[in-house]
């Protein structure tokens, strides 16, 4: 602020009638809410997320109990989160895999669809009700594979019920992303979006625990309708959560900045804005690679490898511990991203050397297995692994080791996206595109397994691709992750409701200009 006068400087600093007053570098810094509006409106307890990124794990454990209530994490937590225990089955849980591979293939279809435009519906409509109707097309889902172990030709039923999911999730998955990244500081986000990934995916290890509670003395190799109707009711609980969520106008952040403000412009403004964000910021485009296997990997390890070694009681074990290590995965590469002793493009170059390290360290201990059997050499109707056979033990181990790179690699992808903005409307984007091209993945590779491509092949190009997503990502980090992000990054956050993008220092000073009274704000 240079060039100001005293006077001038503290006319800058004089709090307003709601409390808020202007920092050293032009922020507005709103007073946190007191009482339990506080808890209610914290952006822990609307991100599933948490605030103090120093504190060791039962503290975290403890805090989050205490503020936790059912909100953005517990909509993935009911929705996506039993979707891919489902899944995690192999087959959804039957014996022939070949119509959740269909539904599945249809499913990431309508998904890389939708997910390109969701952040300009997001943004239009809003980030609640895009949740809203987003955990809808889950229950669909999980309710046809129910119609179809009660009328086993109901096939195409779970295939239409994969196609209307693929445009509900890419709404879901928008909105949630966005919330999930704009409402930490910088210095919050790995550790925000890794308690969101371990809520979310303590989703998926309560659907396991039910599946292996179900089919612990089961003989078959597929789950009965009590799984079915337990996931069933669940999702259905987690599609009445966005009701009552905060609206993101009301959020401040742990640091007193404040949430920017969703704008709602016209469609063709907003369809614009997606323009915009790959024409101001086209390093996104390096990280296409990287969104695009993200889901890759699910295909080789849900179908290929637990559902074709493994007999139901075992999957459904192997199901549980691999959501579990996710949960311990998405938390510690969380911690490290979010090491504030370490700068931040370091944080980047070593989450990205960790998750290359893993790739190889999975995938070689992988190959030893998947050398030894193909397609051919397991029946639907063979007598498959159990708990109790010898092999068992190195086999769910490896498993487990496939958790933990699976949440590290979301994780991460995550990370690299919110070092980019803090901005709601382009994270909305920059998530749109990334679930756009991860669905893309997933549609291709199901389809693969649908028409039953060999699993070697489909190993293969697992392992090949998540190398070449790194390789890819590497330069984007090098050039694109700065220690901070700046206003002047922030494009569409200067964009205003008729395309003009104004320059920073007229979006500080309508800031200062804007805050609300204690009138306004009642």
């Amino acid at each position: 602020m240079s060039g100001t006068t005293g006077a001038e400087s503290e006319k800058a600093y004089k709090r307003s009638e709601d409390g808020s007053h202007i920092d050293h570098e032009g922020r507005v810094i709103f007073p946190q809410p007191t009482g339990l509006r506080r808890i209610y409106c914290h952006p822990l307890t609307q991100a599933s997320s948490l605030s103090e990124a120093g504190l060791i794990f039962p503290i975290i454990i403890a805090k989050f109990i205490l503020r936790q209530a059912v909100l953005l994490g517990f909509v993935c937590f009911m929705c996506p989160g039993l979707f891919n225990a489902l899944n995690g089955l192999g087959a959804g849980g039957q014996v022939d895999s070949t119509t959740s591979a269909n539904a599945n293939s249809v499913l990431y279809a309508t998904f890389a669809l939708g997910a390109f435009f969701a952040g300009s519906v997001t943004n239009k409509i809003g980030a609640k009700r895009a949740l809203l109707l987003g955990s809808t097309g889950y229950a669909l889902y999980i309710g046809s594979f129910l119609a179809v172990n009660i009328h086993p030709k109901a096939g195409g039923f779970v295939i239409a019920a994969g196609a209307v999911l693929g445009l509900c999730a890419g709404l879901l998955w928008t909105a949630q992303g966005s919330l999930m990244l704009a409402y930490p500081t910088e210095a919050q986000k790995g550790v925000y979006i890794g308690v969101f990934w371990a809520i979310f995916n303590l989703g998926a290890v309560v659907g396991a625990s039910v599946s292996l509670g179900q089919n612990f003395h089961s003989k078959a190799n597929s789950v009965g309708n009590g799984t079915y109707i337990g996931f069933l009711i669940l999702t259905l609980i987690g599609v009445l959560i966005p009701l009552l969520m905060v609206d993101p106008n009301d959020m401040v952040r742990t640091d007193g900045t404040k949430v920017t403000a969703p704008r709602h412009p016209s469609w063709k403004v907003e369809i614009y804005g997606l323009w915009v964000t790959l024409r101001t910021d086209p390093m996104i485009i390096l990280l296409f690679p990287m969104f695009f296997t993200s889901n890759w990997f699910y295909t080789w390890q849900f179908n290929e490898y637990n559902n074709a070694l493994f007999n139901i009681r075992a999957r459904s074990l192997n199901n549980l511990v691999y959501w579990f290590a996710q949960i311990l995965g998405s938390i510690s590469i969380g911690f490290l991203l979010d090491q504030q002793s370490i700068a931040r493009r370091t944080r980047a170059f070593a989450g990205w050397a960790i998750l290359l390290s893993m790739v190889f360290v999975v995938h070689i201990w992988a190959y030893f297995y998947q050398k030894d059997y193909t397609r051919e050499s397991i029946p639907p109707d063979a007598e498959k692994m159990d708990i109790f056979d010898h092999r068992y033990t190195s086999r769910v181990l490896l498993y487990i080791a496939c958790g933990l790179l699976d949440a590290m690699w979301q994780t991460t992808a995550y990370w690299i996206i919110g070092a980019m903005s803090n901005d709601p409307g382009k994270l909305a984007h920059f998530t749109g595109f990334y679930k756009s091209f991860q669905s893309a993945g997933g549609a291709g590779v199901w389809r693969a397994d649908a028409v039953k491509t060999p699993f070697m092949n489909v190993f293969i190009s697992t392992w090949a691709l998540l190398v070449g997503g790194l390789v890819f990502a590497l330069p984007m980090i090098y050039m694109r992750v700065k220690e901070r992000t700046e206003l002047s990054d922030e494009v569409l956050a200067r964009m205003d409701d008729s395309g003009r993008i104004r320059v920073a220092a007229e979006v500080r000073t309508s800031r200062q200009e804007h805050r609300p009274s204690k009138m306004e704000q009642s």
